[in-house]
């Protein structure tokens, strides 16, 4: 598994493999005027439930799984490149573009199916370092990317699990314009999981936020 994206991610975001959460940095103002009304959401401000991801037979294998928000549609993201022999090995700059503190994407959950800009990442990191708990995991993830600030941590449980999340707000390097984002962390027998909420701009994250609430409240082992 790959270790611990960063600052070189958010400076090469509209020309890296990864899909922006800019929707290619020019497409934002594009946005559908319906938008706001996504089936994904109910009149309640609930997200529809519409499967589960994590598990065998999901899209991103996980050391957890949690239930997905109607419509949207979820990629494992392979770090990896295959030699002469035909074996996998590690792409080493594949990784670093990858990796954000002490943990690595590995599932990119795509919002634009259901209407909004933007993403529910996943990363996890190596088992086996006792001094991790979620709070320090969390901010160690917050830290290393650039321009986030005003961080606010809370804890919950969920599915048998102690976690911490965080509000806090960061400037596009991109777009030179701060907006809000949310993550949550926990620590598993197989690891830290870190689940990511970004978008567009504050107002995409907000219209999201039901659909990452939908994520930790159902969150649990698999």
């Amino acid at each position: 598994m790959l270790v611990g994206v960063g600052k070189a991610w958010r400076r090469t975001a509209c020309a890296a493999v990864l899909v922006s959460v800019v929707a290619g940095c020019s497409g934002a103002a594009e946005k559908d005027a319906g938008s706001s009304a996504s089936p994904s959401v109910s009149a309640s401000g609930k997200a529809e439930r519409a499967g589960t991801i994590g598990g065998a037979g999901s899209a991103c294998l996980l050391p957890v799984g949690f239930d997905l928000a109607a419509e949207w549609k979820a990629d494992a993201i392979d770090g990896s490149t295959a030699d002469g022999s035909g074996k996998a090995g590690v792409d080493e700059d594949m990784a670093s573009l990858l990796r954000q503190g002490p943990v690595s994407l590995v599932c990119e959950i795509d919002a634009k199916p259901a209407g909004h800009i933007g993403f529910l990442r996943v990363f996890t990191g190596e088992p086996g370092k006792k001094d991790r708990d979620a709070r320090t995991v969390l901010e160690a993830f917050v830290t290393a990317q650039g321009g986030a600030e005003k961080a606010k941590y809370t804890t919950f449980e969920a599915g048998g699990l102690a976690g911490a999340e965080v509000e806090y707000v960061a400037t596009s390097e991109l777009l030179d314009e701060a907006k809000q984002e949310s993550a949550f962390a926990v620590v598993t027998a197989d690891g830290p999981v870190v689940v990511h909420l970004g978008g567009a701009d504050t107002e995409e994250h907000r219209g999201m936020l039901p659909a990452f609430g939908l994520a930790k409240r159902t969150l649990h082992t698999v």
